[in-house]
């Protein structure tokens, strides 16, 4: 049954107990080398290692497994950039269901080649949120299809509120958590577990300085949509959600943005570094933490690593 609510402790161990099969635990990594940069004590929550690539595929399942018979005979639809799209395409053909994904038309071409691999129906469209959801309305007309929202649906947030859940288990309970923010449904997540489980623990929002959306929220105190951003984490270029918003606008310690050239920074360290691939919105909490900011120093901070889907043949720092 679908959550009408923001999630409650309950509600994400559920989740979490529900998505188990069909998901990776994902592990925390340390890197000493980037304790010394940082000066802080760094676990990595590392959902580049999960199904599909990225912490999306928590969200993704966890929704469709909420929708009854009726709501899934004519199939799911949703619009994406990428992550999300490949999460519930591949979610959608596991559960034995139509996908029909919309598509930026300038979206990255690995993420659009996963999502026809994984059997989604793209759409492409103009790369405007207005676009999006105007070609999202057309094929629900079309098809009959039920919308699952990239993270404005709190069944959608519970299920990536499992990845602090799990984090929170794994390592110590961190003084601090940094976590990327677009749409909001991981940060809103991550907001709640840590509430519930760790009330100590603050979370910073982690943000490029081209699609500060959710500073500018934040700081005026009403929810200010994301127009015309421009930044390499493409991953974060949507705008809050009406869902999103009020648990971060609740719960968020505070929001830190950082440059494009410090996230392609802190993403060409961990690959180098930590030998692993990350994508340009997984770098943004870390560019936060290389920065030093003092509050972070002999701290021990856990740092969401949302993503690891990139196209190789556009690495930034080539």
């Amino acid at each position: 049954m679908k959550l009408t609510s923001a999630p409650t402790l309950d509600d994400i161990q559920a989740a979490h107990e529900l998505i188990r099969p069909y998901i990776e635990y994902t592990p925390l990594l340390q890197s000493s080398q980037l304790n010394n940069i940082s000066g802080s004590k760094l676990f990595f929550k590392c959902e580049n290692f999960q199904k599909a690539g990225a912490f999306k595929s928590r969200g993704a399942t966890h929704a469709l497994l909420q929708l009854d018979k009726n709501q899934l005979k004519n199939g799911v639809v949703t619009h994406s950039s990428g992550n999300h799209a490949q999460a519930l395409a591949r979610a959608a053909a596991i559960l034995g269901h139509k996908a029909y994904i919309i598509m930026p038309e300038n979206a990255p071409s690995v993420k659009v080649a996963a999502v026809k691999e994984y059997g989604g129906l793209i759409t492409f469209c103009k790369p405007t949120l207005q676009a999006r959801e105007e070609t999202t309305e057309s094929i629900v007309k079309q098809t009959g299809a039920t919308v699952v929202h990239p993270y404005n649906d709190y069944d959608i947030i519970a299920g990536q509120a499992t990845a602090c859940l799990e984090m929170l288990k794994q390592g110590p309970l961190p003084d601090y958590i940094l976590c990327p923010v677009g749409g909001g449904g991981l940060l809103s997540g991550t907001l709640l577990s840590a509430h519930y489980q760790s009330p100590h623990t603050k979370v910073i929002a982690c943000e490029p300085e081209g699609a500060n959306d959710t500073w500018k929220s934040i700081k005026t105190g009403s929810l200010v949509p994301s127009i015309n951003p421009q930044t390499i984490a493409d991953g974060l270029l949507t705008s809050l959600g009406s869902l999103t918003y009020p648990i971060i606008k609740q719960y968020v310690n505070e929001v830190i943005t950082v440059s494009d050239e410090a996230i392609i920074h802190a993403m060409r360290l961990v690959w180098e570094r930590m030998k692993i691939i990350i994508e340009p919105s997984s770098a943004v909490p870390v560019a936060v933490a290389l920065s030093a900011p003092e509050f972070l120093k002999n701290k021990t901070v856990g740092i969401i690593i949302s993503g690891g889907n990139i196209d190789l043949t556009k690495i930034p720092w080539l």
